[in-house]
């Protein structure tokens, strides 16, 4: 029986890591939604170990790098942390940095809507878990930012850094040693967003049939998204490895406004967006460890006015529980 403890396995782990991290033009969308699959009871590949005390407070830092349908590159770095409020509740706090780079349209950057998270465990046995999270998002802005290569013109929504939503969450899920069941929903309740694209913004743009790729999301007002996690997991002492599925359903169609200002829902805004998502990860010792994410792209809705689309996604997350 080998120890994984050894340092000849942490660096085959270590060269695994880098292997499948540079690997990332291989693979496709992960969680492209709006934010509720990585919060509290939804999150993918929680620990689960009874025969260690788990940390209940924890710091997680992750860098997020994705490719969209058209050519922005998204970039984020996301502090992501949880508080005990007692042996059974733990409140989540993440805050997110995103960078748009490469876009034909322009740059962006800024803090990203922030995310609010309290998980309550409702059942504890020696057999399985089961959490209930109960939790929302705020935006950081109103959608409405503006090019810095086309003389101000307002940017798509791939390139903005807020949803310009106030979003109520909830969710549930039960996990055990080897599988995780996760659901939840996402409301969107207060729509700010301003966001004003338009494709006749950029007359003078030498390719209008890309410009056309980027959905009309004229005072966009997303829908309501459900979501359910199905995952395997195979968990070792030092490593953890987890597959599964992550289907996304908009139940309710986005809807935004023409340019006769008649509010409109854009047909094809609604319905399934499927991944296969995988992760591994290696506990450097109970405080600490390291995770990459990454996943492929099934099936996906045929428009995407909230801009949410990504062909290409991984991110990697160094994780210290204290």
């Amino acid at each position: 029986m080998f120890n994984l403890a050894q340092p000849i396995y942490m660096k085959t782990f270590v060269t695994l890591i880098f292997i499948l991290y540079s690997s990332v033009n291989a693979f496709s969308q992960g969680c492209s939604d709006a934010g509720f699959c990585t919060m509290g009871a939804m999150k993918p590949d929680q620990p689960y170990n009874k025969k260690i005390q788990l940390k209940l407070r924890s710091m997680e830092l992750s860098f997020y790098r994705g490719t969209t349908t058209t050519t922005p590159i998204i970039y984020v770095a996301t502090a992501d942390f949880n508080f005990s409020l007692n042996a059974k509740s733990s409140l989540q706090v993440k805050v997110p940095y995103t960078m748009v780079r490469s876009g034909n349209l322009g740059d962006n950057q800024g803090v990203s809507d922030l995310s609010l998270c309290y998980t309550r465990s409702l059942l504890n046995t020696d057999r399985f878990d089961i959490n209930f999270s109960l939790g929302g998002k705020i935006p950081t802005n109103r959608s409405n930012q503006t090019s810095n290569k086309f003389a101000g013109e307002p940017l798509p929504m791939y390139y903005q850094t807020s949803l310009g939503t106030y979003d109520f969450i909830t969710g549930l899920s039960l996990i055990n040693r080897k599988w995780l069941f996760a659901t939840g929903i996402q409301i969107p309740f207060k729509h700010i967003n301003q966001n004003k694209f338009d494709w006749t913004d950029f007359p003078e743009y030498p390719d209008q049939e890309y410009l056309k790729k980027y959905g009309q999301a004229n005072l966009l007002k997303r829908g309501l998204d459900v979501m359910l996690r199905i995952e395997r997991n195979f968990r070792f002492s030092r490593f953890n490895f987890s597959t599964g599925l992550l289907p996304i359903y908009r139940i309710t169609n986005d809807r935004i406004t023409n340019q006769k200002g008649q509010e409109i829902k854009p047909e094809g805004a609604r319905g399934l967006a499927l991944s296969g998502i995988v992760t591994a990860g290696y506990n450097f010792n109970v405080r600490s460890g390291v995770k990459i994410l990454w996943g492929h792209k099934i099936h996906q809705r045929d428009k995407n006015p909230d801009g949410l689309t990504r062909i290409m996604v991984t991110s990697i997350t160094y994780n210290y529980r204290f």
